[in-house]
């Protein structure tokens, strides 16, 4: 469509900001003095957010050794210390984005980060295993406020010509967690113990509390932008929480309950139900808790379940790979969490690279290459995994072709998920990705341990869930196939457009879910 002329009046233009025609370009963006340190700052407050969430979904996998013998219980029990967290995160994050409408993107933050803070400090004096699972389940909560707040932030708060690098940015903090978590994680587990691990998050929080206060508090959304000014249906998102919880629930006592105990079967049966039940509640809902409409495209369908599948398969290696380091190959935590960053690092590389090259390949091509590289190197561990360590031989070579594979696989399902719907719903349709992808990573992390708490000794287990992964991958690999087919508002085939246009001191036109993640 053509550029209104100077003489089209107002409310013909298509822009969703109307001005008058002959009226002189928005102050607060040409007055570098007072607008650029505020988006600056509002920036690095977003950034901030979007790390501290992502830090602690990694953070604790190193802990899971002196946590089992800290509270002497088993792994299965440990593994919901990461299954707790992420729970809350992936079923509240899509309905999380229409509280930044209704309440504003600073209460939303402030609130997120108020909640996270807090449940740090009492996951850090948790005298039980029982008081440590609730706080992680608070923090994740926290969390899943954080991400669509400070993503709101990023458009509301940026120029339209720096929003993209701005979104990079924002990317690329959360990329950068996900290389820190496991080596931080080490070093603090190792000099100072597990209880170090949510003691870091402290000052960040307080930092990010002070910060948000000094930003202008945005006007609460009005009916009839960006959406309906209503809370998302609590019924459907009280259903969908519960619903994921209770499968992970089933996924990870299936083994001591018996897979045909009335527990287990109504653990996985119930929980099936519940999500189906509060799927389809949303589709009815004005304000629904999941935007089920998105998947009425088939590629945007195909890019959730490459998600969901891509998800489990991550949060496995994360967690399998520092228990064959620390249980198989007898390393120190704070060995192993810098055994585990050169994998981390290749995937933060080849999407950082991916990302700035004038040549990007399409989605599809992303996400097949990335899945079959991981698929190949998780079954070469399952055929040869030494009892001994062999870093120079095995695991390096094996943390590239996780790395490179984690890495494009993560730009290209985020990239498929926007490209497949108008750019007007660019930031709700990659939020509900990544949400699949949380889902995934707690059934992954679920079946992680379930796989590991298995009589068989030996290698067995471990080279289970690396088949496990390899299986998962190749499913990636197989269903991104069907990335190709044609893919709305486009201008290149591998870049993700550019945010949608916002204003800078409304709320309610950012569209308040994250758009990506690693």
């Amino acid at each position: 469509m053509s550029s209104p002329t100077p003489s089209t009046p107002p409310a013909a233009t298509s822009s969703p900001r109307p001005a008058p025609p002959d009226s002189p370009a928005p102050p607060a963006r040409q007055a570098p003095p007072t607008a650029r340190p505020r988006a600056r700052t509002s920036l690095l407050i977003a950034c901030g957010g979007s790390f501290l969430a992502f830090l602690d979904a990694t953070i604790t996998n190193l802990a899971v050794p002196s946590l089992s013998s800290h509270f002497h219980v088993g792994v299965t029990s440990v593994s919901w210390v990461v299954t707790l967290y992420g729970v809350p995160f992936a079923a509240l994050l899509a309905p999380a984005g229409r509280l930044a409408d209704l309440f504003g993107r600073r209460r939303l933050f402030v609130a997120g980060a108020v909640l996270f803070t807090l449940a740090s400090l009492l996951a850090a004096v948790a005298p039980t295993l029982s008081v440590l699972l609730v706080a992680r389940a608070v923090q994740g909560v926290g969390a899943a406020l954080l991400i669509p707040a400070s993503f709101a932030i990023v458009l509301a708060d940026t120029a339209p010509e720096r929003r993209a690098a701005a979104i990079g940015l924002w990317s690329a903090s959360a990329g950068l967690a996900a290389v820190a978590g496991p080596a931080l994680g080490g070093v603090l587990v190792d000099v100072v113990g597990w209880r170090a691990l949510f003691c870091v998050n402290l000052p960040i929080g307080l930092w990010l509390l002070e910060r948000a206060a000094r930003l202008p508090a945005a006007p609460p959304a009005a009916a009839g932008q960006a959406g309906e000014r209503r809370v998302p249906d609590p019924v459907a998102t009280v259903l969908l929480a519960a619903g994921i919880g209770a499968v992970v629930l089933g996924l990870t006592e299936a083994e001591r309950w018996g897979w045909a105990s009335p527990a287990t079967l109504g653990c996985l049966l119930g929980g099936a139900l519940a999500v189906a039940a509060a799927t389809g509640r949303s589709a009815r809902q004005p304000a629904p808790a999941i935007e089920v409409d998105l998947w009425r495209s088939p590629v945007y369908a195909a890019a959730n379940v490459i998600s969901a599948l891509f998800g489990a398969a991550l949060y496995a290696s994360l967690l399998l790979g520092v228990l064959v380091l620390v249980n198989v190959w007898h390393y120190s935590v704070l060995t192993a969490g810098f055994a585990m960053t050169p994998a981390a690092g290749w995937a933060a590389l080849v999407g950082i690279g991916v990302n700035r090259s004038r040549r990007q390949p399409p989605p599809w091509a992303l996400v097949v290459g990335g899945g079959s590289a991981i698929a190949l190197t998780a079954g070469a561990l399952a055929l040869w995994l030494p009892a001994g360590a062999h870093f120079a031989t095995v695991w390096l070579p094996a943390g590239f072709g996780l790395g490179a594979g984690i890495g494009a696989a993560s730009v290209g399902v985020s990239s498929a998920a926007a490209l497949a719907v108008e750019p007007r719903r660019f930031a709700a349709a990659v939020g509900l990705n990544v949400a699949a992808r949380q889902v995934g990573g707690s059934l992954g992390v679920a079946a992680t341990a379930l796989l590991l708490d298995r009589p068989a000794g030996g290698l067995a287990p471990f080279r289970d869930v690396y088949w496990l992964m390899a299986a998962l991958c190749a499913a990636v690999a197989v269903v991104g196939l069907r990335l190709r087919g044609p893919r709305p508002g486009s201008a290149s085939p591998g870049r993700i457009p550019p945010a949608p246009r916002v204003a800078v001191d409304e709320t309610a036109a950012a569209p308040a879910t994250p758009g990506a993640a690693v």
